[in-house]
């Protein structure tokens, strides 16, 4: 009897590009990556995933050139090559679109796209740039790749969307061999993240290899050839990229099994809180709000759908103050109210979670506990003065309450993961005593693990009476979370749908078509 043999190991064929092995780093004794390792073929589309913390981004960073690694090696086309510099890696034609976008705001698109390789003048005039080329050449390239964008624009006048694209044009036209994504998809709208896709695929045939570094599973089974995971800085997973179950890949990242992704809630939608009549706005970009009309209760998580520039954000900043409204009415428990500032918003029971939570909900520099506080710190005075003993009992409090981790309370938001900073703006929210709770875009950049925390916060709040609007432009998020859905298109709420009875294709039907 011939004794059986286990299958022999299966064989790359890839041409491999580059190749990490070993690799370590480590800041302030802590490590960081613990001997990752990272294989990517010569035009492969390489997802790389993992949980906030688990070393992504400082991985690619050392890939990048930008961050030393403490050890290990990497092989470039069978070389051992210096990275001491993003001027190194250029050299060997590798590029990075950074999570935290890396723009000159004072600069033009055309500027920011050819920084530090802008066409010379001519020779007489040594040190000149030749501007006209320079405007012609990026114009070229962004309709090369369909972004509609002018290259004249100066870029602090730009969407976050439209600099994400920015920095997705300046990568490109750098690109020679490999370039390397960081969450691009961050800030797009699903027609941008299609565009985007279109890009990468031009790349490929072009025979470039990207790295695309995402939480998004549903994004990388479009796109990806293969898919790397790290947790806590060591590599756990490689292999093909699969279209639809995930289910491995989650366990790899979280090292659990992820059950129910978005919590059951006991739904039960009490009494109208907040009603919105006949609003109207025109915003500096030409878009006007045209007689929106919408009530959230009790109880109750509505969502709000649209493509980017369907007149969301615009009604964010309407409803809370921030851009107050030329007509229409609100009232909040029947009674009407005018919101002519964040502070009316604040005084009347709204809290607003934005959508870059870095620039407008978070005071990195400041610890978590004065952050936790900021919203409310008229409940810490005492003759006058802040009481710091009642703040850093507050914070504790909602560190434990909504297991937010950190080292202290003292310690910087910045230095928090995504999904922790979240965390931190609900809990300032929570303790100046909310009641109608406003999330933009509420788990963007954060990893699968910490998106389920987010949604059970957010669940607890709706059982508990509070009312949520929730914008969103992932539409499973809105199926899953929400009890109805409101589609804007233009300007318009142009439908209300029933979550439960409704799918994704209709959603984007009503807002793309209007119907």
């Amino acid at each position: 009897m011939v004794e059986s043999q286990a299958p022999p190991a299966p064989i790359d064929c890839r041409q491999l590009l580059v190749e990490l092995r070993e690799i370590s780093k480590s800041y302030g004794g802590v490590p960081v990556l613990k001997r990752a390792r990272l294989a990517v073929g010569a035009g492969e589309i390489h997802g790389l995933v993992g949980e906030n913390g688990a070393g992504k981004s400082t991985l690619v960073k050392i890939l990048a050139g930008e961050v030393p690694r403490d050890g290990g090696e990497v092989r470039w086309g069978g070389q051992f090559p210096p990275l001491a510099s993003r001027a190194d890696a250029e050299r060997l034609g590798i590029t990075m679109i950074h999570q935290e976008l890396n723009l000159a705001p004072h600069l033009t698109v055309a500027a920011n796209i050819f920084l530090g390789h802008e066409p010379a003048g001519r020779a007489r005039a040594l040190g000149t740039i030749n501007c006209r080329r320079e405007v012609a050449e990026a114009q070229a390239s962004l309709e090369r790749l369909g972004f509609d964008l002018d290259a004249r624009a100066s870029v602090r006048r730009l969407g976050q969307a439209q600099r994400q694209l920015v920095e997705i044009a300046r990568a490109v036209v750098r690109a020679t061999r490999l370039v390397i994504m960081d969450e691009p998809t961050s800030s797009l709208s699903a027609n941008e993240v299609d565009e985007l896709f279109r890009v990468v695929r031009q790349l490929q045939a072009r025979g470039v290899a990207v790295i695309f570094v995402t939480h998004r599973m549903e994004e990388l089974a479009q796109i990806a050839d293969c898919v790397t995971v790290l947790r806590d800085g060591e590599t756990v997973h490689e292999g093909p990229m699969p279209r639809r179950d995930f289910g491995e890949l989650i366990r790899a990242m979280v090292g659990r099994e992820l059950k129910d992704f978005y919590p059951a809630r006991d739904r039960k939608p009490g009494e109208v809180v907040l009603r919105v009549e006949g609003l109207r706005r025109r915003s500096p970009g030409g878009l006007r709000l045209h007689d929106v009309a919408l009530n959230l209760r009790r109880g109750e998580i509505v969502g709000l759908a649209g493509l980017m520039g369907a007149g969301r954000t615009e009604l964010v900043e309407a409803v809370f103050g921030a851009s107050p409204p030329e007509g229409g009415s609100m009232a909040i428990d029947g009674k009407a109210v005018a919101m002519r500032s964040p502070e009316d918003a604040i005084r009347n029971g709204l809290a607003l979670i934005t959508e870059d939570r870095k620039r407008t909900g978070l005071a990195l520099n400041l610890a978590a506990s004065h952050n936790i506080t900021l919203a409310n710190l008229g409940a810490l005075l005492r003759k006058g003065r802040l009481n710091l003993g009642k703040e850093e009992q507050v914070a504790r409090s909602f560190i434990h309450r909504l297991r937010i981790r950190a080292r202290s309370t003292a310690q910087r938001v910045g230095h928090l993961s995504g999904g922790n900073q979240q965390k931190v703006v609900l809990a300032k929210w929570l303790f100046r005593q909310a009641r109608i709770f406003i999330f933009d875009e509420p788990t963007r950049g954060i990893d699968v693990g910490s998106k389920t925390e987010i949604y059970r916060l957010m669940n607890q709040l709706a059982e508990s009476g509070a009312a949520i609007l929730m914008v969103s432009s992932e539409l499973p998020e809105i199926l899953g979370m929400a009890d109805r859905v409101l589609v804007m298109r233009s300007g318009r709420i142009v439908k209300e749908l029933v979550a439960a009875e409704t799918t994704q294709e209709e959603i984007m039907r009503w807002a793309t078509l209007g119907g």
